[in-house]
């Protein structure tokens, strides 16, 4: 696994280079956003870990300058020491694929990682319920053939109920699959999403294609039939 590292504090890089090369990782390093920038656009990565907090271009803005890449998909994961709510949102809806606070567990750290670019290389490039498709290979989405602009985690969650076509799935496998984390973050994070994507893929389309399941989840349906868990 080729990993971009851009953080700016040298003890904090130097530990996580050190922790993840033990692992049979190849990191490359840069110290501010600009260069990290600049190495993700010229260079192939698996995935990259992206300080929020520094000097100059900071993540976010790194982030969504990546996102701006037609094609772009490297999976980027935030690591910050931010991590309220809103914080977390802000990220993700830069075009972040996973949010880690500090101080972080090391493990939880490489099991992230891992858990991205495996998402990343499963197979399977078209994704259908009704008239809106989700192309994954593209990363494109369509509603009735007009292309529908999600941001990278929107697209995941999309992604998902779509792969659970007319299952119901629970708040709790929505976090794990995700946003992979088996446990509750403690917040609303996931209705906010689903309320998100909700405006965009349904709003003004018929028919509605998510249904809330009162006191199990939500499940994207194409059918009229009963919903199974």
């Amino acid at each position: 696994m080729r990993v971009l590292l851009i953080e700016d504090e040298p003890s904090v890089s130097s530990f996580i280079r050190k922790g993840l090369e033990e692992k049979g990782m190849l990191v490359v390093q840069a110290f501010d956003g600009t260069t990290g920038l600049n190495r993700a656009l010229r260079e192939n990565f698996d995935v990259i870990i992206l300080d929020l907090i520094m000097p100059g271009l900071n993540g976010m803005e790194v982030c969504r300058r990546l996102r701006e890449q037609r094609g772009y998909s490297t999976p980027v994961l935030m690591l910050t020491a931010l991590g309220t709510t809103d914080d977390i949102v802000e990220g993700l809806n830069a075009g972040a694929d996973d949010y880690l606070p500090k101080p972080f567990k090391f493990r939880e750290l490489v099991a992230r990682l891992q858990a991205l670019v495996r998402r990343k290389q499963e197979t399977g490039n078209l994704l259908k319920a009704a008239d809106l498709v989700l192309n994954r290979e593209t990363k494109e989405v369509f509603r009735n053939n007009k292309p529908v602009t999600l941001t990278a985690r929107e697209y995941r969650l999309l992604e998902y109920l779509l792969i659970n076509k007319n299952r119901v799935v629970s708040r709790a496998d929505i976090l794990e699959n995700v946003w992979d984390v088996n446990h509750d973050l403690g917040t609303n994070v996931v209705d906010v999403y689903i309320n998100y994507l909700r405006k965009k893929i349904d709003t003004g389309f018929s028919p509605a294609l998510i249904k809330t399941i009162v006191g199990m989840g939500y499940a994207l349906k194409d059918t009229e039939r009963e919903t199974q868990a």
